[in-house]
């Protein structure tokens, strides 16, 4: 299998969370996932773009994760794409989570889904929110990096 040469291998990537947010705090959280979830991973069918994380009552869930049900799911099941996903975490961590959301104004997003081993894992983010001006600022840095990597190579 592929999994034993790459044991870190990334499903999803949330490109448009480091373009909107400004993450100051990574968490790893594992992910309850049905049958068909796992099968429809495996090929890739997950977009974060739209989700985010939620802490209610103590429980970290996943919103908005779409993950898109294969053609050859079994008939007796009415897969449902976007369903809220609990997430797996330890019990300091979301303590630690719900006094950063409330008391801090952060907001939690997903930044990408990976294999770790057999398990599937989501790294989820701490993040305040990016200004337009922020957004122009990276964005201006970002075409100033490239820049200087054509002037470097043509050199």
């Amino acid at each position: 299998m592929n999994q034993k040469q790459n044991p870190n291998k990334t499903i999803a990537l949330n490109r448009r969370a480091t373009f909107d947010y400004f993450v100051e705090e990574r968490f790893e959280a594992g992910i309850a996932l049905q049958g068909w979830e796992v099968k429809s991973l495996r090929a890739g069918k997950v977009q974060l773009d739209q989700s985010y994380v939620i802490v209610k009552e103590n429980q970290v869930f996943l919103l908005g994760g779409l993950i898109t049900p294969l053609q050859t799911a079994s008939t007796h099941i009415h897969p449902d794409p976007t369903r809220t996903r609990k997430l797996l975490m330890h019990r300091r961590e979301i303590d630690r989570l719900v006094g950063s959301v409330e008391r801090k104004g952060y907001t939690l997003i997903p930044l990408s889904l990976y294999w770790k081993g057999k398990n599937v894992k989501l790294e989820v983010g701490l993040a305040k929110g990016k200004k337009d001006h922020d957004k122009r600022s990276t964005e201006k840095d970002r075409d100033w990096q490239r820049q200087k990597q054509r002037i470097s190579k043509n050199l």
